[in-house]
Formats: C-alpha cells, sequence, structure tokens
C-alpha cells in the first residue's frame, strides 16, 4: 500500500508540475497581433478605416504597430475607444468599453515591442450605405460653405421627401459628405413645415410637432456610429408635406470646404404600433455659471403621471459640463439609475439605448443632475481666463438637457397625456416657457379647446414674437373661436416672417374664403399649390373657392 501511495504522489506532483509549467509557458509568450486584432477590429476599426473620421486607420498590422505605444497608452487612460457612460449605471447596447483583460492584453502586446504572430486578414467592413441601397435618398438642396477657421458653428439642412403616400421609416443613415467637418448631427420632423427650405444657421434648434402626432425617435449620428434599426411596429409615420431637417455641428479644417449630407430612407410595409415619446428635462434658467466654480449644479426632476418603459437617454451639455447624473426615485424611495457619467465630453455624446427597456412606475421621480467646471483646471473650458457663463445656443454658452425616449404603459395612446404633464411641469418652472405655451396651445386645440388655446398660444407670440409658427397656430386657434378676422392678421404675420410658410399660406386663403375675399383667397390657394402641386386638398378648396367666385358674378 505505501510503495502503491508514494507512486500516486509522484504522478500527482508530475501533473501538478506540468500543468504549472504549461501556464507559465503560455504567460511567459508575449501577446501577439493575431490576439488584439479583434478587439481592435471591433472597438476602432468603425471610426479608424479609410473613409470615416478617424485621422488614420487601424486594420493591419503595419497600421496598428506603428503605433502601439500610442494605443496602450490612450486604451488605459480610457481615453479610447469613446465611451462615455460608468459601467454599472444602466445596461446599455453597442458598448464600446475595453475590460480590464482587453487593456492588459494591448499593453502587454506594447510592451513585448508589438510581435506579429501569425498573419491575419482583417475583415470586410461595408463601404457606402451600411444597410444597403435605401428605398429613397435625400439630398441636401444645396451646399453648405464651412469656412476655414474660426469657431464651431451649426447649419440645419432641410429636406422635403417627393412622397405620394404615407410611408413608414424603420431605419435613417445619415451620410454627411465630408466627415471631417462634421462632429454630430441631429435629424428632426417636421410636420408643420415650418422650417426654410433653404436651410437656416443654429445649434439647438425645436421643431414643432403636430398635437395628434408627437414624434417619438432619436434620430442621431456621430462618426462610427451605425444606423438604428427599428423593430417592427416601432417605425415612425412620414406624410407627404413632412420636411427632415438635419441639425449638423460643423467645425472649420483649416481651409474653406463644402459640405452637402444626404439621408438614406429605409422603409416597411408595416405600419406603426408602438408610439414612444420623448420626454425632456432641462433646467436652462439655472445656468449662470460664475468663473472659477468648479462644481456648479444644476437639476431638474420630473413624477411620472404614469408608468413607462424607458428605451433610451441623450444627454447633452456643452464645454463645462462635467459629471452627470440620472436616476429614478421609486415611490418606496428605491434609487435606480438610468446614467452616470463621471467625465462629460461633448464630443463623444451619443444616443445610448437600453439592452432592456427600462419599466418605471407610476409616481416615480425622474431627476437629472449635472455638475460643471468654469475653472482653470477644466481643459476643455472655452474661456481661458474663465468667464461667467449663462445658457444659450452657442457652444461657448452651457446647456442642461436630458432626452428620454419612453413608452408609456396603460390602456390606449397615452403620449398626449404624457406630454401634457411635461409641458405643465415645464410651465410650472417657468411661465415664459415658449414651447411649454406652444404645445400646451396645441394641445388644447387637438381637445377642441380653441378659446383656452387662444391664451396658451397668446403667451407663445409675447414669449416669442418672431416665430412663424406660433403666429400660425395662433391665428387657427383664433378661426375655431369664429375671429376670422383676427386669425387673418396673425397668418398674414406669420408670412411676413416667413413667406414660404405652406400651411400659414393655406390658413390664411381658408380664413379669406369665410370672409370673403375669394380673389385673395384664391391667389393664396395658388402660391400653396405651386410649391406642392400634387396637393389634393388645396386643389379641392381652389376648386371650391373659384366656383364661389364665379357664382358671385
Amino acid at each position: 500500500m505505501g510503495t502503491r501511495w508514494i507512486a500516486v504522489c509522484r504522478v500527482g506532483l508530475a501533473a501538478v508540475a506540468l500543468s504549472f509549467f504549461t501556464r507559465w509557458s503560455a504567460a511567459a509568450q508575449p501577446v501577439s497581433f493575431h490576439e488584439i486584432a479583434p478587439i481592435l477590429w471591433e472597438k476602432c476599426a468603425p471610426c479608424h478605416r479609410p473613409g470615416e473620421a478617424a485621422p488614420f486607420p487601424l486594420l493591419t498590422y503595419q497600421d496598428v504597430a506603428k503605433r502601439a505605444q500610442l494605443i496602450a497608452t490612450v486604451t488605459r487612460s480610457r481615453y479610447m475607444p469613446p465611451w462615455l457612460p460608468e459601467h454599472g449605471y444602466g445596461d446599455f447596447s453597442g458598448e464600446l468599453r475595453l475590460s480590464a483583460e482587453q487593456i492588459s492584453s494591448i499593453a502587454d502586446w506594447a510592451a513585448h515591442g508589438a510581435p506579429e504572430g501569425p498573419p491575419v486578414q482583417p475583415p470586410a467592413f461595408i463601404e457606402g450605405w451600411q444597410l444597403g441601397p435605401p428605398d429613397l435618398v435625400l439630398d441636401a438642396p444645396s451646399v453648405f460653405t464651412v469656412p476655414a477657421s474660426g469657431p464651431d458653428l451649426y447649419w440645419n439642412f432641410v429636406y422635403t421627401p417627393a412622397l405620394a403616400e404615407t410611408r413608414y421609416v424603420r431605419a435613417v443613415e445619415i451620410r454627411p459628405g465630408n466627415r471631417r467637418l462634421v462632429h454630430h448631427a441631429n435629424l428632426l420632423l417636421d410636420r408643420l413645415a415650418s422650417s426654410p427650405v433653404s436651410g437656416f444657421p443654429g445649434m439647438d434648434i425645436t421643431i414643432m410637432r403636430s398635437p395628434f402626432d408627437p414624434d417619438g425617435h432619436l434620430l442621431f449620428w456621430k462618426p462610427g456610429s451605425f444606423p438604428h434599426v427599428e423593430q417592427e411596429g416601432w417605425a415612425w409615420r412620414l406624410d407627404p408635406g413632412n420636411r427632415l431637417v438635419l441639425n449638423a455641428h460643423l467645425h472649420p479644417s483649416g481651409k474653406a470646404e463644402e459640405i452637402r449630407p444626404s439621408l438614406g430612407l429605409y422603409f416597411t410595409d408595416k405600419p406603426q404600433t408602438q408610439f414612444p415619446l420623448l420626454v425632456q428635462l432641462e433646467n436652462d434658467r439655472a445656468l449662470d455659471i460664475p468663473p472659477g466654480a468648479r462644481h456648479f449644479a444644476v437639476t431638474d426632476g420630473f413624477p411620472l403621471p404614469m408608468p413607462v418603459e424607458v428605451l433610451a437617454v441623450y444627454p447633452h451639455a456643452h464645454y463645462l459640463g462635467k459629471t452627470f447624473e440620472a436616476y429614478a426615485t421609486l415611490p418606496g424611495g428605491e434609487r435606480r439609475w438610468l446614467i452616470r457619467i463621471p467625465d462629460w465630453d461633448p464630443n463623444w455624446q451619443a444616443v445610448y439605448y437600453y439592452r432592456e427597456p427600462l419599466n418605471l412606475p407610476q409616481g416615480a421621480v425622474i431627476t437629472m443632475r449635472w455638475t460643471y467646471d468654469n475653472s482653470t483646471a477644466n481643459v476643455r473650458n472655452p474661456h481661458q481666463p474663465p468667464q461667467r457663463v449663462r445658457a444659450g445656443n452657442q457652444s461657448t454658452d452651457e446647456m442642461a438637457h436630458l432626452w428620454l425616449q419612453v413608452k408609456p404603459l396603460g390602456p390606449g395612446d397615452r403620449r398626449r397625456e404624457l406630454q401634457e404633464a411635461v409641458m405643465q411641469h415645464r410651465l410650472r418652472q417657468d411661465p415664459t416657457d415658449f414651447e411649454a405655451q406652444f404645445n400646451l396651445g396645441a394641445i388644447m386645440l387637438s381637445r377642441l379647446n380653441a378659446q383656452g388655446a387662444v391664451a396658451m398660444l397668446r403667451g407663445a407670440v409675447q414669449a416669442a414674437p418672431d416665430r412663424p409658427d406660433a403666429h400660425n397656430m395662433l391665428g387657427l386657434s383664433l378661426a375655431l373661436t369664429g375671429r376670422t378676422a383676427e386669425s387673418i392678421g396673425e397668418y398674414a404675420r406669420a408670412l411676413l416672417l416667413r413667406p414660404d410658410y405652406p400651411s400659414a399660406r393655406f390658413n390664411l386663403a381658408n380664413a379669406l374664403v369665410k370672409a370673403g375675399h375669394l380673389e385673395e383667397a384664391i391667389e393664396n390657394y395658388r402660391q400653396v399649390l405651386a410649391s406642392n402641386p400634387a396637393d389634393a386638398n388645396v386643389k379641392e378648396r381652389l376648386a371650391e373657392a373659384e366656383r364661389l367666385l364665379q357664382d358671385r358674378h
């Protein structure tokens, strides 16, 4: 028995020794390129390849090896790949964050002289339209010239799709043209055709949506992003006459260059059955950041009037933003995190979609908290020395925003109820809030409360007298209360501010018919038809006005 036991021990010790030697030998072998290449191709190459915005490719061994130390440094500091949300504060799809093991592998590879190892072939990336040929391609009506130097600027390209019928859009691919000039871009849906077709400047804009169909999709592009494809039933509606507005953040390249972005629309025959809504928390009026302030905080909180699913979040601030937190406090006091960003960088802002929707009950309070650093310690501070900074649309101003894409839960379509609660919340915070008054007036109109809409929209016009859409909506509410002459005056003011405003001109023509001014009405109908010859409703109204004029004679 003793001899057998000694033999077994010897075999066991030999196995342990062999196992240790094997592990030691594997550890002693440095990581080679073929082991780290899949990491770089997944996390880095979407931007670092020909035709994309990054300054150099990271596809082949030769591309990567000559920058081995740089790559090790920027990945160790987590400067690259850019991913702002902190791990554990929301579970998001498409996360670019490298694991500790991946960072260690890259560092080990660089430290051992960047050995190549067995040759590997880079994957074939899709060139051109990433989702294949679009169903409809829209080119910007004209080019925009970005000057050689100066501050960042924002230009809004306006597109008018030539649609004969309503279509449902399952995906949009934004091709910015000269990618080096575009920091990021947002696509907005203008259902009221209130945007000038020639384009217009401005950083953060609000497109007023129809009260009957508030849009609920975050259509966002940044270098390296992949088009978001909606699931069946989530595609959004695009009607004839709707306009699309691409709000592009542009930066000079050192020489004057032209840019002309394109949009690729992908349609589906499946109509929309799921209706999300965009809910915004903001507190710009609290932004008055003194020079030198390192921890200036701004908050906003919104109690949910109904249970919701949170699908995505989009935080937004400018260069003084430092930390961002968003969480929900449940009725029982539990805190549920939506997102946390410990080191905000507007250069890498993004829309973050949850892997699984986040369910929140009625009565939960959603809180956002921005902290700003207006000191010399903030390397992104646009003012040196620091200056007092307030809210505004320029990149040197500040903002405190959080957009949430949510789906209201419960029977029926509850978007309007949720939108009304959001606007009432904003109006309680700021009684002069233009957007809140405008949207509440629109909701009142949709509920046939024209008298209440008049009062609310008069406040909107007073808050922003240069907004043609507000004058147009006020005119419509006045017309519904029988004040035709007053409505004509509001439509006329809208057209003075923007002569190419088809909705205001059509409404003016209708009011002129009611007032008996048929010749003027006919002329306005014809102007509307000139911009949209296929509009059957305008044709019918024009024919009726011409018949009435003929009967008069």
